[in-house]
């Protein structure tokens, strides 16, 4: 507990220096704006130094939904000041990154901070993913481009064997990519032992949330050395992707014991993770209005005090919920 306690405490004292003001002529602080209206506040990506929105959208949702749905997701995410995409290429083998090509990019692409994914696990696959990638899209480049959903160390040491790694070293010497990053949620294990194997990735996304501290945790084991290394931290997985309202699959609640509304709102959960160094923050929502109840947690967030994080950390580790049904995604 004291260990958790301390590790807690460090990364959030680390949080302001993410943090990027806009200030006015009467000096108070407020969100940029762009052609299509005010952003939500911008957070410093780790060392690339890009600007990004501190809440972005999630593309295995807009894979997961009808179009019409999709549509309204992203046109929602414009007008509520979101400027961060999440993508992949395996999502709905593709629907997702269509959806881009077609909603997204032909009207907000010089707005838009683009991201995609590949589990590729060779070189020679992953090259041939991202051509796809861009295709789909409608891009000749995208923002960041991430080796995605790394499981073990095993893993991770077999992906760069069969030069994985080199082929987005490349991607991003020949300006296919501007920022190459890595993602994962089953095994921290895993996370450390990319960061040992190579200091040349610049993002990290993984799952962060109020629960996680207490279950083969990402952030006491990955994030202080993210943090150190000034590697941009993308949360995911911070609703625990169904696990806080009793489900164990993606997208879906459940009737397992649920932390919400039971042990925490939604409100404490989010605005807990915002409390930590992370750069940005992607939702998978179902539909507009959930995407915009992340939106309006977003404008209205105030870092949460160290009393009232230790509290919920402390407050859900107590609820006996079997760690493994709340985080199911994990190993």
């Amino acid at each position: 507990m004291k260990t958790r306690r301390s590790t807690l405490k460090t990364l959030a004292a680390l949080t302001a220096g993410l943090l990027v003001p806009a200030k006015g002529i009467s000096g108070d602080f407020y969100p940029p704006n762009d052609r299509f209206g005010e952003l939500l506040p911008l957070r410093l990506l780790g060392k690339t130094g890009e600007k990004v929105t501190m809440l972005g959208i999630g593309g295995a949702h807009i894979a997961h939904c009808d179009e019409k749905t999709a549509e309204a997701q992203i046109e929602c995410a414009i007008d509520g000041g979101v400027r961060f995409f999440d993508n992949a290429h395996s999502y709905g083998s593709g629907l997702a990154e269509e959806r881009y090509g077609k909603f997204l990019v032909p009207k907000y692409r010089d707005v838009s901070f683009i991201m995609t994914k590949s589990t590729a696990t060779s070189g020679k696959k992953a090259l041939a993913e991202l051509e796809q990638s861009l295709s789909r899209m409608k891009l000749d480049y995208v923002d960041l481009w991430q080796i995605h959903s790394i499981r073990s160390p095993g893993d991770v040491d077999a992906r760069i064997e069969q030069e994985v790694l080199e082929v987005f070293r490349k991607a991003k010497e020949s300006g296919k990519t501007r920022y190459i990053g890595f993602t994962g949620h089953t095994d921290f294990n895993a996370h450390k032992h990319m960061l040992k194997r190579t200091n040349i990735l610049e993002t990290c996304q993984m799952p962060i949330n109020c629960f996680d501290p207490n279950y083969k945790s990402f952030i006491n084991n990955v994030m202080p050395s993210l943090v150190e290394m000034e590697i941009g931290i993308i949360a995911m997985k911070t609703l625990s992707n169904g696990g806080f309202f009793g489900g164990t699959t993606h997208f879906e609640g459940g009737k397992n014991p649920r932390i919400v509304p039971g042990v925490a709102t939604v409100q404490e959960a989010i605005h807990f993770v915002w409390s930590l160094p992370v750069s940005t923050l992607v939702t998978g929502a179902n539909d507009v209005p959930m995407l915009q109840e992340k939106i309006d947690l977003a404008k209205s967030f105030k870092k949460m005090n160290e009393q009232s994080r230790m509290e919920l950390v402390e407050r859900v580790g107590k609820a006996d919920l079997d760690g493994a049904k709340v985080e199911f995604y994990k190993a």
